[in-house]
């Protein structure tokens, strides 16, 4: 059997056990997603440019932005550019074998309402950061839109190959990386005495706990049907490393290390480490059970090895990183 009837046939058995759980994660879309009229909305921390006061709302938001440093702004920035390309994830979502075989976005099926769904409340973070940052004066706001044009331009792979077990993995790991980063920034922001700002990047947090939740129970059902398939996806996705989303947002411009200096900035002001991303194979790995699977084939009993030691290699990693002495800041006035 050559190497592509394996992945063709591996991919066949991983689609019969995702239309398996359409009924679960429609599930999910009535229970763990909101309904866009009971959502928040970003006007909900805005200043409202309706009101007689509205300059005044905003010179007040002005003076909190005013005392924050500029590693945290530049960060906030990368993680707001981060959020605007949903256009990318929710095509590359679209695109995975076995969630929309139809290709119509207006599919009951309940990946498809999923795909739709959360991207939709995700949107609005993008949106919230944006309008903050535009209304603070503390972005070079001409440079951002260029970077956020750039990065939808470039698109998103992160090299899943279309299977979408390996898919879930990714974006369980990726939400919660999103939720420590947006934690942390605003512990920052709290710290440097914007209270709006955290409070801001707290419910944003929020969100991204909820989908982390979700995307973990449907990889934990992966893993209920299919043990095997499920820990050599995890398998194939961490040998991979995480790739994150916003990693092409300055190919092909003036600066392509963009995407560098970012990392370095919430490496050095600990908004996203190292030891985040060795903590968060660790959390998979405990919640799966990973190191009590037991029935594995030979391949998946590999792959549980290399698993149930891996946080611990990470961890040695980021042991041994020393955060950047010199940073570059990004698309700052």
């Amino acid at each position: 059997m050559n190497k592509s009837e394996h992945i063709n046939y591996e991919l066949e058995k991983n689609l019969e056990v995702i239309s398996q759980l359409d009924d679960f994660v429609g599930y999910a879309v009535d229970n763990t997603l909101v309904d866009p009229d009971d959502c928040w909305q970003p006007t909900d921390f805005l200043p409202d440019m309706g009101e007689p006061d509205a300059f005044d709302q905003v010179k007040q938001l002005q003076e909190r932005a005013a005392g924050i440093p500029d590693t945290i702004i530049t960060s906030l920035i990368g993680n707001m550019i981060t959020e605007e390309a949903l256009p990318s994830y929710q095509t590359y979502f679209n695109l995975l074998e076995g969630i929309n075989p139809e290709g119509n976005l207006l599919s009951p099926s309940g990946w498809v309402r999923w795909s739709k769904a959360w991207t939709a409340e995700e949107n609005r973070h993008g949106d919230l950061l944006n309008k903050y940052l535009y209304l603070s004066g503390r972005a070079d706001m001409k440079k951002v839109e260029q970077t956020i044009h750039r990065l939808i331009y470039n698109g998103f792979d992160p090299k899943s190959e279309k299977d979408p077990y390996q898919a879930i993995i990714y974006t369980s790991f990726q939400e919660r990386a999103t939720k420590i980063s947006h934690v942390n920034t605003g512990k920052l922001a709290d710290k440097a005495g914007d209270d709006v700002l955290s409070r801001i990047c707290k419910t944003i947090a929020g969100d991204e706990a909820r989908h982390e939740k979700a995307y973990k129970s449907f990889m934990s059902e992966i893993f209920n049907i299919d043990p095997n398939g499920a820990i050599l996806a995890f398998e194939k996705m961490m040998r991979k490393q995480i790739v994150m989303p916003a990693v092409l947002m300055g190919k092909g411009s003036a600066n392509p290390s963009l995407f560098d200096q970012f990392s370095a900035i919430t490496q050095k002001i600990g908004v996203y480490t190292g030891w985040d991303y060795a903590r968060i194979i660790d959390h998979l790995v405990k919640l799966w059970k990973i190191e009590s699977l037991t029935g594995l084939s030979d391949a998946a009993a590999k792959a549980q090895d290399y698993l149930s030691g891996l946080s611990d290699r990470y961890m040695r990693v980021a042991d041994r990183m020393k955060a950047p002495d010199e940073i570059q800041l990004a698309w700052l006035k």
